[in-house]
Order: structure tokens, then C-alpha cells, then sequence
């Protein structure tokens, strides 16, 4: 969603208020499409402060759908959105930086608030993301979940390094 913001640029000391929705049904992320399952309609703040920046506003909250990274079952994750961003201003323009990637949510005289809310999502992105703190995972050898029962698998791993001393040992339970 985009907002023309011509007028708050133009009119020193303005404020106006924009009933807002992030428009986009999944996130793309590290090549991977991640959907959003809910999200909150919000006012959009915006603030001409004395003709030298313009204050961007708002609170939301988004709700992403993941896999967990071990078990691989779905976790939703719920990112409060805090938006609290500034453009310059220099005779009745935005001043922007072409090197500063904080500036991509502004471009022609609009705000583009899929980007602004995206930004915020990415600062809170996880590294790793886990259906509980303590999740078994799957099991190597037949890929039960292991969080709803054990399957009885043996998934013992034996160090390579340790292998001879292993053989030495299954020769001498022959005899």
C-alpha cells in the first residue's frame, strides 16, 4: 500500500492520521515465502515538524507462519510493530540518501507501508525458530516425531575417528 504524502511534505506543521493495512499475504525472506496469518489495520501518523522532518508513526501487529526447525511443524510468530521513522526535509522536498537502504520505503512523494512494516519484521527476524524450547526433532533413521512418542530407533552415532576401535571391540564378542 502506498500513500501520497505531497500535501504533509508541502504544509509545514501538518499532521494527519491514515487508516492503514499492510496488502500483502506472505513474506519473502532468505529465498522463502513465509505467510502472514493475521494482521491488524492501523492509523499511520504522519507530522510536518517545523518544515524539517516529517515523523512516521504507528503500531501494528503481524503474525507469520513458520516451520519449526527441527520437528517440522507449523509455528505462528507474532511481531509487534513499532514504527518510529523520520525523513528530512530541504525546501519543501525529502532529502534522501541514494547509498542509505533506510529510505526505500519513500520514493515520488509516497510511502510505501508494505516496506515500512516489512523493515520492522526483519529487524525481529529469528535465526532459528522452535515449535517449543525443548523440541526432540525428528528421528535420523525414520523421521517419526519424536516430540509425540519415541519410535524405538537405534540413533546411536559412533564417532569415525573411533571406528577401528569399534571393530577391534565387535571381534572379541564373536569369541
Amino acid at each position: 500500500m502506498k500513500i501520497d504524502i505531497t500535501d504533509i511534505i508541502l504544509n509545514t506543521n501538518r499532521k494527519e492520521k491514515y487508516p492503514v493495512e499492510l496488502d500483502a499475504d506472505f513474506i519473502e525472506y532468505g529465498g522463502t515465502k513465509y505467510s502472514i496469518s493475521k494482521k491488524k489495520p492501523f492509523d499511520l501518523r504522519l507530522n510536518n515538524k517545523d518544515d524539517q522532518k516529517i515523523l512516521i508513526s504507528g503500531e501494528t501487529e503481524v503474525e507469520v507462519v513458520f516451520t519449526c526447525d527441527r520437528c517440522l511443524k507449523e509455528v505462528r510468530i507474532a511481531f509487534p510493530i513499532m514504527i518510529e521513522r523520520s525523513l528530512s526535509l530541504r525546501d519543501g522536498h525529502v532529502v534522501t540518501d541514494p547509498d542509505e537502504e533506510e529510505d526505500l520505503f519513500f520514493e515520488d512523494h509516497h510511502l510505501d507501508v508494505n516496506r515500512l512494516i516489512y523493515d520492522e519484521i526483519l529487524v525481529d527476524w529469528p535465526a532459528k525458530v522452535l515449535c517449543k524450547e525443548d523440541c526432540k526433532g525428528l528421528c535420523s533413521v525414520c523421521g517419526h516425531n519424536l516430540n509425540e512418542s519415541d519410535c524405538g530407533c537405534n540413533r546411536t552415532v559412533l564417532d569415525p575417528r573411533m571406528a577401528k576401535f569399534q571393530d577391534v571391540f565387535n571381534e572379541f564378542k564373536e569369541v
